[in-house]
C-alpha cells in the first residue's frame, strides 16, 4: 500500500479517486430543461424563467497531487511576487512545511517574510498586526500555508491592503470594494475550504462573536492542493475538518443558491469524505484516502463557495466566537439537527445525497431517508471522536439566547432551504446541547 511523505520531496502521479456516478436532477426538477433552446436572434418567449437556470461557478486555478507544493515558487512569480508575505501558525512551522515552502520561493529568487502568529479562529487583533508586518516589509503577493484560519488571517491581510480600515468594517456581502493582492493558497487540512472560497471569518473579540465575510475578489488566484501535508494533521484536527467539509457538501446541496454545476461537486465531496475519513484516521499516511480527502475537500469548497451555505454555519460561528471551540466539531454536533429541521420543510434533496453518501433509499419517504442521512453523520463523528453534545464543548443554557440572536445575522442562513426565526434557532441549541 502505497504511503504519503511528511515534509522532503516527494513524486506526483497519485491516481485520483474515482467520480461516483449519481443522478444530480432532483424530484420535482424535471420540467426545467423542458422545451427547446432559441436559435441565434431569436427570443425565447421562456427567456424570464431561463434566466433562472444560468449559474455562475468561480473559483481558484488549481494545482492538485502529491507534491504540488514545489510549485509554489512558480506560481508566486507568475503573479508578480517579489517579496511574498506567507501566513502560517506555529503548528505547521514545526511539522516542516515552512521550511519546504520558502525554500521553494527561495529556489525561485523570491524573498519571503514569513508570519506566523495566527491562532485558532483568527482574531481580529491578530489579522491587524499581520496586516501591519505585511505593509512594514513592503510585501506584495500574499501566501498562507495551513488550514482555515492561516487562510482566512492571510484574506484579511489582502483586504487591509487593498481597502485599508479595520477588518470589522467588511462584514457581510460584497464589503471589499477595491482590489486585494494576489492570494496562492497551501491548505494544511482535508475540510475548510478556504482556499478556493469568497468567505474569510473572523473572530470578533469583544463582541466574543465570528463575523463573516463574503466577497468575490477573494477568491485566490491559485490553490495548491497536496495531500502530504494532510500527514502531519492531529487526529482530532483531521475528524474536525473532515466534518466541516461534509457539511460544506450537504448544505451547498440543499441551498437555495445551488444549481446543477454546485449540484455535481457537492455529492462527489459527500461521497468521498464519507468513504474515506475514517480511514485517514485509521492509516494516517495511506496515499488513497487521504488523496481522496483532498478532493473531497476542495469539491466542498468549489461547492460551496458559489452556493453558500446554511443554518449549521450560521449557527457554529456563533458558538465558536462565543467560545472559541474548533469549527469542524461544532459542525460534526449541529448538522444531523439541521438536516432533520430542514428536511422537514422538503426532505428530497436529500434523497440524492443519500445515493452518493451510500444509503439505499429505494421507495422509501424522503423524510426517512433524511433522517438516515442524520443518523449516519452521527455515526460517522462518533467515530471520529466528536463529542455527542455542545455542553461537552462549553455551551450552557444560558448561551442560548444570545447566540441564538445573533444565528439570524449572519449571512449564511440567508440561503438555508427552511427560514428559521430566533425561536426556532433555540430549540435547535436546545437539541444539540
Amino acid at each position: 500500500m502505497a504511503q504519503l511523505t511528511r515534509p522532503a520531496p516527494a513524486s506526483a502521479g497519485w491516481r485520483l479517486a474515482r467520480s461516483v456516478t449519481t443522478e444530480l436532477i432532483r424530484p420535482g426538477d424535471s420540467d426545467e430543461c423542458g422545451g427547446e433552446l432559441s436559435g441565434p436572434g431569436m427570443l425565447n418567449p421562456r427567456s424570464e424563467d431561463a434566466a433562472g437556470q444560468l449559474a455562475k461557478f468561480h473559483t481558484p486555478e488549481v494545482v492538485f497531487g502529491p507534491g504540488a507544493l514545489a510549485e509554489l515558487g512558480h506560481c508566486a512569480r507568475r503573479l508578480g511576487a517579489r517579496r511574498p508575505f506567507l501566513v502560517t501558525d506555529p503548528g505547521i512551522t514545526e511539522a516542516g512545511w515552512v521550511a519546504e515552502a520558502t525554500g521553494r520561493l527561495q529556489l525561485a529568487g523570491l524573498h519571503p517574510v514569513v508570519w506566523a502568529d495566527v491562532t485558532p479562529n483568527p482574531k481580529d487583533h491578530e489579522i491587524e498586526a499581520a496586516y501591519q508586518e505585511y505593509a512594514g516589509t513592503d510585501s506584495d503577493v500574499i501566501i498562507a500555508v495551513g488550514g482555515g484560519s492561516c487562510i482566512d488571517a492571510a484574506k484579511g491581510v489582502a483586504i487591509l491592503a487593498g481597502n485599508g480600515g479595520t477588518i470589522l468594517a467588511y462584514e457581510g456581502v460584497d464589503k471589499v470594494a477595491q482590489p486585494i493582492p494576489p492570494l496562492v493558497m497551501v491548505p494544511s487540512t482535508s475540510g475548510t475550504g478556504a482556499d478556493v472560497s469568497q468567505f474569510a471569518i473572523v473572530t470578533d473579540t469583544a463582541q466574543r462573536t465570528k463575523i463573516t465575510i463574503i466577497s468575490r475578489t477573494l477568491v485566490p488566484e491559485i490553490s495548491l492542493v497536496d495531500p502530504r501535508l494532510l500527514t502531519t494533521m492531529p487526529d482530532d484536527l483531521n475528524a474536525a475538518t473532515g466534518l466541516d467539509a461534509l457539511t460544506h457538501a450537504i448544505e451547498s446541496f440543499v441551498s437555495r443558491a445551488h444549481n446543477r454545476l454546485t449540484d455535481h461537486h457537492a455529492l462527489h465531496a459527500a461521497h468521498l469524505v464519507t468513504h474515506n475519513l475514517r480511514r485517514t484516521i485509521s492509516h494516517p499516511l495511506l496515499a488513497e484516502p487521504r488523496i481522496c480527502m483532498a478532493q473531497g475537500a476542495l469539491e466542498a469548497g468549489m461547492a460551496f463557495t458559489n452556493a453558500i451555505l446554511g443554518i449549521t454555519h450560521a449557527m457554529s460561528h456563533q458558538v465558536g466566537g462565543r467560545l472559541d471551540a474548533p469549527h469542524g466539531v461544532l459542525n460534526g454536533v449541529l448538522l444531523p439537527h439541521c438536516i432533520r429541521f430542514n428536511a422537514e420543510a422538503d426532505a428530497r434533496p436529500y434523497v440524492p445525497l443519500a445515493a452518493a453518501i451510500g444509503i439505499e433509499a429505494g421507495d422509501r419517504p424522503a423524510q426517512e431517508v433524511a433522517d438516515e442521512i442524520a443518523d449516519h453523520v452521527r455515526a460517522l463523528a462518533d467515530d471520529v471522536g466528536v463529542p455527542k453534545g455542545l455542553a461537552a464543548l462549553g455551551v450552557t443554557e444560558a448561551d442560548i439566547p444570545t447566540m441564538a440572536r445573533t444565528t439570524l445575522y449572519d449571512a449564511c442562513l440567508a440561503t438555508n432551504p427552511r427560514d428559521a426565526d430566533a425561536a426556532d434557532v433555540e430549540t435547535l441549541f436546545r437539541q444539540a446541547l
